[in-house]
């Protein structure tokens, strides 16, 4: 099946032509293809690999697997939801021993094939089978296609989750919008680590206290770079330099804005607002020059981008209420300038007002 394209424009020539050489099993095949396919964005190479569409939108990312493994090298590790073996590929190479649990049999005959040589059995992630291990579990976040945004709607529940293994180390990974301030509800104290990659944050792991070695993390898969609540935070506040800088989503999601800016020599335009300045753009960071500094009114950035030849304009937003989308079609731009907007507030109570920065992006 390999050979088939499979584009929307060829796809019913390639089915048709595959039907004469497999029969009844061309719909598993070409599902098999395509699943294959679109998960080489995830898993790197997963030509052999077995996938369910929900299993494959679950699945970890590969770099982000990796990075947890290395977390938990030399240790011995069950991952009690490991449906078709995207945590396990990565954890065989680091820790001391692996299992892999799962309910569902389509799953775990999945990872068998996926993950060869790694022990496999069918159990209920909330009843422990293993005892002296670290349990690694990835509740599922969707239900007939819908994101849950209720940990205690997740599946298994994540208040049951840590309920069942709130004598062990534990390793759950959840959505990253999951809201901190319930997880002490929940049962849970230990590290909440962010972790993005390819400029989106990617998952929020929750480390049990036993594993914890901050409180807060980020992990900056594409920068090699991780930020703790542990790093100093000597971030002042001051006007603008000649750069701007929206920190990666995860420094911003995990509340670590300041140990970022300190780190980098950067300070905060406003104590409350996530994004930094500084006269030196960090290197491989993305930033936006500073042209202009204006208070925001739309005629007024109207004429500030008409004059400099505006085209394709990028919009930022922290701290306003401005939809990006709606106010690009009010600004008109014509042009053939590309250039950033970045519009914040600034000041609190009396003091405080919207300001807009005309800025030249640096890639």
């Amino acid at each position: 099946m390999g050979g088939y394209r499979l584009t929307d424009s060829s796809r019913v020539a390639d089915i048709a032509s595959a039907r004469t050489r497999f029969g009844d099993r061309t719909a598993v095949l070409v599902e098999t293809v395509l699943l294959r396919r679109r998960a080489a964005a995830k898993l790197g190479d997963p030509s052999g690999w077995l996938f369910t569409d929900d299993a494959l939108q679950q699945c970890t990312a590969e770099p982000v697997a990796r990075h947890r493994a290395r977390r938990l090298a030399g240790r011995r590790v069950h991952d009690v939801t490991c449906s078709v073996g995207a945590e396990l590929a990565a954890l065989r190479h680091t820790a001391a021993l692996v299992l892999g649990s799962d309910l569902d049999p389509v799953r775990l005959a999945m990872a068998r094939n996926n993950v060869g040589g790694v022990d496999l059995c069918r159990a209920d992630a909330l009843v422990p089978v293993t005892r002296d291990t670290v349990v690694v579990a990835d509740p599922a976040r969707r239900s007939a296609g819908r994101r849950r945004f209720d940990p205690r709607d997740y599946t298994p529940a994540l208040d049951l989750l840590l309920e069942a293994y709130r004598d062990r180390d534990l390793v759950v990974k959840c959505a990253p919008g999951i809201d901190f301030g319930r997880l002490g509800e929940l049962g849970f104290h230990g590290e909440i680590e962010l972790c993005s990659l390819g400029g989106s944050v990617r998952e929020a792991c929750l480390w049990s206290s036993g594993l914890a070695t901050a409180g807060r993390r980020a992990i900056l898969l594409d920068r090699g770079e991780e930020v703790t609540d542990t790093d100093p935070d000597e971030c002042r506040v001051a006007p603008v330099g000649r750069w701007i800088v929206d920190p990666d989503g995860a420094v911003v999601r995990a509340g670590l804005v300041r140990q970022y800016g300190t780190r980098h020599g950067l300070w905060q335009l406003d104590p409350d607002i996530a994004y930094l300045s500084g006269d030196e753009l960090p290197n491989g960071v993305r930033g936006f020059e500073v042209l202009a500094q204006i208070g925001f009114d739309v005629k007024l950035l109207r004429r500030e981008l008409a004059a400099r030849d505006a085209g394709a304009v990028e919009i930022l937003v922290r701290g306003v209420d401005v939809d990006p989308d709606e106010l690009r079609r009010r600004l008109k731009p014509r042009g053939a300038a590309q250039l950033s907007v970045v519009i914040t507030r600034l000041g609190t109570g009396a003091h405080s007002h919207a300001v807009a920065f005309i800025c030249r992006p640096s890639r």
